[in-house]
């Protein structure tokens, strides 16, 4: 649920992000995953260290092209509890048309992220859990219905408020939420699509 103001212009820009993805690709596969540290490393990880790891898999992606190829954009979220100590949540979106499998992708990156992070790392693939409304996983320009279901279920999570990492941030520049940016396609990217719901049976 989206609860402040910056938290709902958060979520409308993220939105906009998405749409503007859906406007190049046909289909977009939604990998979801959870990154972290396994204990007893994870009570003594920084804000800094998580931020400082995420940005080597940020910046390494493009030397990984067997994973991350058609990598078109992400949204992440890192988040502090006690139990958990720092972690992040994390959709990595990948044009449709190439990658079908996202269980398998998501499987691809956590093991990649336990490469960067060395002993310390785990990571939990979100794709083997089993969802009432599933807004993960493959996702057609037409099927509004299940972009709803991302939107509520995915999304406004993901740009809910930061408040949970104030009691470790000592830093400003450190920030709870990343996004992506687009990159314009080069070639005709073609008619402009007419949007309708995908009616299931």
């Amino acid at each position: 649920m989206i609860t402040s103001r910056n938290s709902n212009k958060r979520f409308k820009s993220t939105k906009r992000y998405i749409d503007k993805l859906g406007e190049a690709y046909s289909k977009l596969n939604i990998v979801r995953i959870d990154l972290g540290y396994k204990k007893p490393h994870s009570q003594n990880i920084t804000l800094e260290d998580a931020n400082k790891d995420l940005n080597c898999m940020l910046s390494n992606m493009r030397f990984k092209p067997s994973i991350f190829r058609h990598k078109v954009g992400y949204v992440c979220k890192i988040e502090y509890t006690k139990e958990k100590g720092v972690h992040l949540h994390m959709i990595i979106i990948f044009d449709g048309q190439k990658v079908k499998r996202g269980e398998y992708k998501a499987d691809e990156i956590g093991k990649y992220w336990e490469e960067i992070v060395k002993e310390k790392g785990s990571y939990h693939n979100c794709h083997r859990n089993t969802y009432k409304k599933n807004g993960i996983g493959m996702l057609d320009y037409r099927d509004s219905e299940k972009r709803k279901i991302l939107d509520e279920y995915v999304i406004s999570y993901l740009c809910k408020d930061e408040q949970d990492i104030e009691v470790i941030k000592n830093d400003k520049r450190y920030r709870a939420f990343r996004r992506g940016t687009i990159l314009k396609r080069i070639g005709n990217i073609g008619r402009p699509r007419t949007v309708t719901s995908i009616i299931r049976l």
